[in-house]
């Protein structure tokens, strides 16, 4: 018989029978050759109590001290380390506080002094203004008052040789124009009394001259004023096509603010002088060469036609012209007109619907999708960040979407301009908001999910009823702004309800739908009502054209006048007064009109001629499910097919993407503290609590505790990584489909949530571990730890992809529960054995069983070997294990980003 107390597996015998004629000594069934608990056996007849400061467990040899903090009397079986727990939690929350608080802090700071920056160049903007108005004043008084005065001012500049006379600046070799010069809005007019006192200078020769010249000594003797005019003289002189000085000129906040708020001035004045800027018209600053920046894009249609699939009905229906750039496009009509239908024709996003006739970009028969770069879609809906401010929806879109080769403060004076003209000064630095946390107002928020597409200075801009529950003043703030955009050749086309008179006439075409998605009328508002009077339909007095055209087309109202037109029939008089074909369903409304004889019919079917056939049940099913499947496999093809880019736009590469993302996300996280804060503090009661009520048993290694531990941080973990892609999935559409990388959105919610994953198995281990103090380190626990929530947070990724939240969380607490049971099983039969190497809970407790198993020694080496064995574990398995859990967290990673892409919804 072998001492038992210093047995050993017999060398280079690694897969030896567990002793063989040793099984006798299995604490299960002989426990009285194991010495008991609170004891040590130093040989196999000798049992000595254990003593204070000392603890000892079961089949010790020997007695093992208390560390310092742990309280151990005599007899002891294992020590208190409560204590230990307890610091390290406080070291932990210490940490995490001084982590969010001074992340905050940074971010509040750096927010802060970008403000004061920015208000420091407003304000020198603005005194730069100021003295070059009174330049301007003092110039032309002198000019007029005495040719010597003006030879003396002239002696006097020519020997700053840094300071550049206005009227010898040129851009494109060509002389400006005094407005050119000027940098500054009406802010700073010059007044009646200013002109009257230059004209009457004559008159007062002995005080008008002295007052000038304190003007013009003002003007050159400050330093940061000749040094602003001097960079924004030299910014136009010798870099017109980069439109920024060179860049080591502007390397701080406060430069590139003062060359943003300065461009912004110069626009200011320019629009000054334009006063019918915001109506359609001749415009002199859109015939301006250097104002055309962007390409220009031209969408005509002909024939346009979309049927269902599944219901072979028309919604758009022969719909023929065009949108033009520069100008702002009104669709309008009644309710079911399809007025986003055709929205969506125009932007390729026309799903489940067989399309006919012809949509061409520029001319050309090419797909919309290679100009996504430079198209501004904004959906009905406000899809913007609640937890981001107005600022920084605008800052991370403008650095995703422009080019990549746009300096910096080019971009910044997009974003300045944008909120500029939007109205949002005010509320730049505050949140959007959510359902739940209030925010901006509903009229400020639809501002900004307009801006989010003006930021990235798009060519074609397309609006679903961007004004809808606006008032009257905010729409035309939103129409000024657009009308700024159509004049750099931006093409606008909107659908708009119920819009005022004064709207409308901010409009320059107008596209009217009548029921069925039929054309009314296609062309120039202000036609509009002189093509419905040729048709005998007058508009009564005091009431708006458009809500009388609507209410015509809706059947409300009787066409006023004896013209005897029905609504009916007004689709068919436009396409007889433009020559179109006519539908042959629609030509017993033509017929009576003369004209009809001279119209080619169109070439199409009756779409009901073969509806009226009865079917059957299961045919109607069986059409329902195949378009359905022929619906899903259309999207899973688009959101494949790479398109050739036309748009002559590079905008920034993955990597950059993923620095802009992975910033905004970190901002995100860190005010979602108190969420965050929760999520710890369930898994550190949820440690606690399994720690006190699971005591480590030596006979089981423990398993008992581990089962539980797996079941609740798996349960824990994935309900709290949900929230990273189920939250965001509307605002991950929007951004995709405008051609940001679905790549780096991913990494960056992975890579943040790396943070948890360090995090959390520290937290849960705080109060497990020093409840319970199994016989493994805490190091090697808090290693499975780690991998297994590694593991289950892609499990969740895929999870809050493919379900709706609510069954994203009915499979999160399910899956672990299922897991578990299954990995817990007797192997009996093999199929369990093979589905139990595809649950991840079986990789994770098999860890955490073997790391504790190898910590005994001695009597049970035997009791040690069986056990594993009969779980069907293996002692050199833990890197095998660790090493699957972490490939099974891949796997599922690349599942969700796999689905992500391929259940993409436009």
């Amino acid at each position: 018989m072998h001492d038992t107390y210093l047995y050993q597996l017999p060398p280079l015998q690694p897969n030896h029978t567990c002793g063989g004629a040793n099984i006798w000594a299995d604490v299960s069934s002989s426990s009285e050759m194991f010495c008991s608990a609170g004891s040590y056996c130093s040989t196999i007849t000798k049992r000595i109590p254990c003593s204070s400061g000392h603890y000892c467990r079961m089949g010790s040899t020997s007695e093992q001290r208390c560390f310092r903090l742990s309280s151990c009397d005599s007899n002891t079986v294992t020590q208190n380390m409560h204590a230990y727990g307890i610091m390290l939690i406080a070291a932990l929350s210490t940490l995490l506080l001084i982590i969010y608080s001074c992340s905050d802090q940074v971010l509040t700071t750096r927010e802060r002094r970008m403000a004061k920056s920015r208000e420091a160049a407003a304000r020198s903007v603005r005194k730069t203004a100021n003295a070059r108005q009174r330049w301007k004043d003092a110039k032309d008084a002198t000019k007029k008052g005495a040719s010597g005065l003006q030879a003396q001012l002239s002696q006097t500049f020519s020997r700053k040789k840094d300071f550049v006379d206005p009227e010898e600046i040129k851009i494109l070799n060509q002389p400006t124009t005094e407005t050119d010069i000027e940098l500054f809005s009406h802010s700073h007019p010059i007044t009646s009394n200013m002109v009257g006192s230059s004209s009457a200078w004559p008159k007062e020769k002995g005080k008008e001259p002295n007052d000038l010249m304190q003007m013009i000594h003002e003007t050159k003797n400050d330093p940061n004023i000749r040094n602003n005019i001097r960079v924004e003289i030299e910014t136009r002189d010798k870099n017109v096509t980069a439109r920024v000085p060179k860049e080591k000129q502007l390397h701080t906040h406060s430069q590139i603010f003062k060359y943003a708020y300065a461009q912004l001035e110069k626009e200011k004045a320019q629009q000054q002088e334009n006063k019918n800027l915001t109506f359609s018209g001749v415009i002199s600053m859109a015939t301006r060469s250097e104002q055309r920046k962007r390409p220009l894009i031209e969408i005509s249609f002909k024939d346009l036609t979309l049927t269902l699939k599944a219901y072979n009905k028309h919604i758009l229906r022969s719909v023929t012209g065009k949108i033009k750039p520069g100008r702002i496009t009104a669709v309008m009509g009644p309710s079911g007109a399809g007025k986003t239908t055709f929205l969506s024709a125009i932007a390729g996003k026309a799903f489940g619907c067989k399309v006919t006739g012809s949509i061409f970009i520029n001319g050309k028969n090419e797909s919309i999708h290679s100009y996504k770069k430079i198209i501004g879609f904004v959906p009905q809906d406000d899809i913007v960040h609640g937890n981001l401010t107005v600022e920084e929806n605008f800052r991370f879109s403008a650095l995703c979407r422009l080019s990549a080769d746009l300096p910096k403060p080019d971009k910044v004076l997009i974003v300045e301009r944008v909120i500029e003209f939007l109205g949002l000064q005010s509320v730049r630095n505050h949140l959007v908001g959510t359902v739940e946390k209030r925010g901006i107002s509903g009229g400020q928020r639809k501002r900004v999910n307009v801006g989010l597409e003006m930021v990235m200075e798009p060519s074609l801009m397309i609006l679903d009823e961007p004004t809808s529950g606006l008032d009257s003043a905010s729409s035309q703030l939103l129409l000024r702004a657009l009308r700024r955009e159509a004049l750099e050749g931006v093409n606008i086309c909107m659908v708009v309800h119920q819009p005022s008179y004064a709207l409308v006439q901010m409009f320059d075409d107008l596209i009217l739908l009548a029921k069925g998605g039929l054309t009314v009328y296609h062309g120039s508002v202000k036609k509009v009502e002189k093509y419905f009077a040729d048709l005998g339909i007058n508009i009564p007095k005091r009431i708006n054209p458009p809500d009388y055209f609507i209410d015509i087309l809706e059947g409300i109202e009787v066409p006023s006048g004896s013209s005897g037109v029905s609504y009916k029939e007004l689709p068919v008089r436009w396409m007889l007064h433009n020559g179109y074909p006519v539908p042959l369903d629609m030509q017993q409304n033509a017929a009576q009109f003369d004209m009809y004889a001279t119209v080619n019919p169109a070439k199409e079917t009756d779409p009901d001629s073969s509806g009226h056939e009865e079917r059957s049940f299961v045919g109607e099913l069986w059409d329902d499910v195949r378009n359905g499947m022929e619906l899903k496999r259309e999207k899973i093809r688009l959101n494949f097919l790479k398109s050739k880019d036309f748009s002559d736009r590079k905008t920034p590469g993955i990597f950059k993407q993923y620095k802009y993302f992975l910033i905004r996300v970190g901002k995100q996280r860190l005010r979602e503290a108190k969420i965050q804060a929760i999520d710890y503090l369930i898994l550190l009661l949820a440690g606690a609590c399994l720690g006190a009520l699971t005591k480590a048993s030596d006979q089981t290694f423990g398993a008992a505790g581990y089962t539980y531990t797996v079941i609740a941080v798996s349960l824990l973990c994935k309900i709290a990584a949900l929230r990273s892609f189920s939250l965001d999935k509307l605002h991950y559409w929007r951004e995709s489909d405008s051609g940001m990388s679905s790549l780096a959105y991913f990494l960056s919610k992975d890579t943040i949530d790396h943070f948890n994953t360090v995090i959390k198995p520290v937290v849960y281990l705080s109060m497990f571990y020093f409840f319970t103090y199994p016989r493994s380190t805490f190091a090697d626990n808090y290693i499975v730890l780690l991998c297994l929530v590694y593991c289950v947070t892609g499990v969740a990724y895929a999870f809050a992809i493919l379900f709706e939240p609510g069954a994203a969380q009915l499979w999160s607490v399910l899956l672990p529960v299922v897991f578990t049971l299954i990995a817990t099983q007797t192997k009996d039969s093999k199929f369990l054995k093979d589905i139990a190497y595809l649950c991840y809970s079986r990789w994770a407790l098999e860890a955490f069983i073997i790391a504790n198993a190898e910590r005994y020694h001695g009597v049970w080496l035997l009791t040690r070997c069986g056990s594993l064995l009969k779980s069907g574990y293996n002692l050199n398995d833990w890197g095998l294990c660790i090493s699957i859990l972490i490939l099974m967290g891949v796997i599922a990673r690349a599942v969700a980003f796999i689905s992500m892409l391929t259940f993409l919804k436009k």
